[in-house]
């Protein structure tokens, strides 16, 4: 195993703000009051370097990238999770003997890493500086902040359900709060995200360092940079309202129509806007997942997306992953582009690595240390727009066909497919294919969905939104947080159920699983909380209890 977890007392000081904390599930909010950092209030104020490092450090713990060549806690905060659960990657590595949360046998010390990421390395930072005043100092630089924590905090609690999240900081036990209560906030965060940045003007102050700062619009104008933000806030709004249909379908419309009232500074819609965070130049940090599949061989590409990829016979598949390389155990299947099912049977790491990996290789890799990690795109917010014409509501821009078609479209011109566009989106036969696992029968499957890509304007409402879906799932490759958010939201795509399921009952094969349990270290140092938070949860502390918004119900 490649989890050699660090404690906080190896590093230093901008090691912990710009790699982010690597403890193993030790969070404690009691420590959340202290400054235990080295630094005083009035190293956070005007353009000092600090202010660089607290705002970098919330930005690249989203996704944490760790540091130092040491990727293990976003291996942990996501890629052994929803990564995996989404449909887009599996280890071939057999971690704890085979018996881990890629089958369903959920290990403790894994299910922590999101929550401590949020509270210590994202909340922290944010609250430390708004404690500073840079909301008066530079308002808009605050707007951006607020869009970073509420990203930041809406991956956990869709996670785990309820979450601390309005008395962060206040006591040494923090209380949960019941989900619609997150969201809620969510949304008055997301206004005062707005009104800050709707406020910056060619004239007003803003740190000199903007460009160490911003590390989603470097080397931007100002201007732009922050129209960009607004973009990015209104299109957070669209997704988080969206999440929202089926529970509370008013607030969800309500919500919606107001990230697309254009007067409100519009949404993301070209590839130039997408909100990624840029790696620093100073060589100490790199993409965590090409860190992972290259250096570790620990990710392979899931068999439910070379499946529909291979079965769609879709331009992107040599973008996203690499064929089988050819040696003496792989030839009669070399060259073509398999991928590895959830929870397979008789996992080997000697041989199931040799499938097909993220494209890391060649001579024109589409992943490399450098590239910069995608948390939404242009072509997400086309879909997300294409749902919300589709449901009749206000302020959509266009037909639920024409803003598909522009979602395939967009996506193609991010990966740089040039040609082929046309064909696709007419491709009323090809559908996702069978799935053969080449070293064990198994794991093999029947072909997980009949559905097509061309749009087909008499099908009914739900086969519009599964093909919405779907392609919207295709496109947003590698985010596996949202991919799998949205899966369990609509039931779309269809994916390949874990072939070997180890919870003991605790979650059903065919549902798959809904969360992740919380954290040990709460349950150690919270525990009266915990035990509240289960209650507002509805259901037990596994993996099989729904969300607040995952509401067992057809999507129209």
């Amino acid at each position: 195993m490649n989890f050699n977890i660090k404690y906080i007392s190896k590093f230093s000081l901008a090691m912990l703000l710009l790699g982010g904390t690597m403890t193993s599930c030790t969070k404690n909010f009691e420590d959340y009051n202290k400054n235990n950092i080295g630094l005083t209030d009035e190293d956070l104020k005007g353009d000092g370097q600090d202010l660089v490092l607290f705002l970098k450090n919330a930005q690249m713990s989203i996704y944490n990238f760790s540091g130092a060549g040491d990727p293990n806690s976003y291996q942990v905060q996501q890629n052994l999770n929803a990564d995996v659960f989404s449909g887009y990657f599996m280890s071939p590595t057999p971690f704890n003997s085979g018996q881990n949360n890629l089958n369903y046998a959920m290990v403790n010390g894994w299910n922590g890493e999101p929550f401590k990421v949020l509270y210590l390395n994202v909340i922290k930072s944010i609250e430390k500086l708004k404690s500073n005043g840079l909301a008066e100092t530079y308002p808009a630089l605050w707007g951006s902040a607020l869009v970073i924590k509420v990203e930041a905090a809406s991956r956990v609690t869709d996670i785990y359900g309820p979450i601390p999240y309005s008395k962060v900081g206040t006591s040494n036990t923090v209380p949960y709060d019941k989900q619609s209560d997150v969201y809620a906030a969510f949304f008055k965060e997301l206004d005062e995200a707005v009104t800050a940045l709707k406020s910056y003007k060619a004239d007003s102050p803003m740190a000199a360092k903007i460009d160490q700062i911003d590390l989603v619009f470097p080397n931007t104008d100002n201007q732009v940079r922050f129209a960009n933000w607004l973009k990015i806030a209104n299109s957070l709004r669209l997704r988080l309202a969206m999440r929202l249909v089926k529970v509370d379908a008013a607030l969800a419309k309500t919500q919606a129509e107001k990230a697309l009232d254009p007067t409100n500074g519009g949404v993301l819609e070209s590839n130039t806007e997408n909100f990624k965070i840029t790696i620093p130049a100073d060589g100490t940090y790199s993409n965590p997942l090409w860190f992972i599949s290259k250096n570790w061989a620990d990710t392979r590409i899931n068999a439910t997306l070379s499946s529909y990829m291979t079965g769609l016979n879709d331009p992107r598949i040599s973008k996203y992953m690499a064929p089988v390389i050819k040696d003496a155990t792989t030839t009669a299947f070399a060259g073509k582009y398999i991928g590895i099912r959830a929870g397979a049977d008789g996992i080997e790491k000697d041989k199931y690595q040799k499938l097909s990996a993220l494209n890391t290789e060649g001579t024109t890799p589409t992943f490399v240390a450098t590239t910069a990690p995608v948390l939404m795109t242009a072509a997400e917010v086309y879909f997300l727009r294409a749902e919300a014409a589709l449901r009749g509501w206000n302020n959509a821009g266009g037909t639920a066909q024409s803003l598909y078609e522009k979602g395939v479209e967009t996506s193609f011109t991010q990966w740089g497919v040039t040609s082929g566009l046309s064909t696709y989106l007419n491709d009323n036969t090809s559908k996702a294919a069978a799935y053969k696992d080449p070293f064990n029968a198994k794991n093999n499957a029947n072909s997980p969905s009949a559905l097509t890509i061309k749009w087909n304007e008499g099908a009914t409402n739900e086969e519009k939104l599964e093909r919405i879906i779907t392609q919207k799932w295709l496109a947003i490759f590698p985010e596996g947080q949202e991919a799998w958010s949205e899966f369990r939201r609509t039931g779309y795509p269809r994916l390949f159920p874990v072939v070997v399921n180890n919870s003991g009952g605790l979650i059903d094969t065919k549902i798959q699983i809904r969360r992740l349990p919380f954290p040990q270290n709460e349950y150690n140092t919270n525990a009266a909380e915990v035990q509240s938070a289960i209650s507002l949860l509805g259901g037990p502390d596994n993996g099989g209890t729904r969300l607040w918004w995952d509401v067992n119900k057809g999507n129209f």
